[in-house]
């Protein structure tokens, strides 16, 4: 049968349809039209800071943050300090993004931080940090459950997927009633129960013994980490579960 003008404009409807869904995939910090319809958002616009914080700084983003490489990044140049947070608060959630590390570099992402400085001098002191960091060069590469992908002082990486300083890794955090799994490109690195018995045990067992709020919280905002290192997060997504 031979092609009809109708066939041969709906197929490159179609294929222009397929390009555009592969451009919007590899663009960074912009869903595709699956992403929208399953129900995922951008906490970041690429462009600006819309939708975050600076942590103790009221509702502004102070100059230790800059915008580099379509990333939110650290200014090292600054003298200003802190970490960055999310205005939105959120519970139980699949978030992913992307993060690029420099070389003898540390940093970490904070899942139910809470957002009062009158309470809280650090958000870490409130919630569980994803760490991130140089393993080839940092110092902390040295200390057990202080590696890249470790939960921070809690619980050591399964395996290491990591990639070098200066190449992006994709992390997912899945983070559903009590349940929290961490993926880093890919690949399961952290697998637990949040709350339970065990849960309290690892805390009595960390740095985080005597904070008594640490890790109690079931909701609460995301948290990049001013670690004092040069860092870059992009394509941050989260869809509520």
């Amino acid at each position: 049968m031979k092609p009809t003008l109708f066939s041969l404009a709906f197929a490159a409807l179609a294929l222009a349809g397929c390009s555009s869904q592969k451009k919007a995939a590899g663009t960074p910090n912009t869903l595709t039209a699956s992403e929208a319809k399953n129900g995922w958002k951008l906490l970041f616009d690429g462009k600006s800071f819309y939708g975050w914080h600076s942590y103790n700084g009221n509702s502004g983003v102070n100059a230790r943050w800059k915008i580099d490489d379509d990333a939110i990044a650290i200014n090292t140049g600054s003298t200003e300090k802190g970490d960055l947070v999310s205005n939105e608060e959120f519970e139980n959630y699949h978030l992913t993004l992307d993060w690029k590390i420099s070389t003898n570099g540390n940093s970490g992402i904070i899942i139910d931080a809470q957002d009062d400085p009158s309470k809280y001098e650090w958000v870490w002191v409130t919630g569980p940090e994803i760490q991130v960091l140089d393993n080839n060069g940092h110092p902390d590469a040295k200390i057990y459950k202080h590696r890249a992908s470790d939960l921070y002082d809690l619980i050591a990486s399964s395996t290491e997927p990591v990639k070098p300083a200066g190449e992006w890794n994709h992390v997912d955090i899945i983070h559903n009633r009590g349940s929290l799994e961490i993926k880093l490109n890919g690949v399961t690195t952290v697998k637990t129960t949040m709350w339970d018995d065990n849960w309290r045990k690892l805390i009595a067992g960390s740095k985080f013994k005597d904070m008594p709020d640490f890790g109690k919280f079931k909701s609460g905002h995301i948290a990049l980490q001013d670690h004092g290192n040069a860092v870059w997060f992009r394509n941050i997504k989260i869809r509520k579960l």
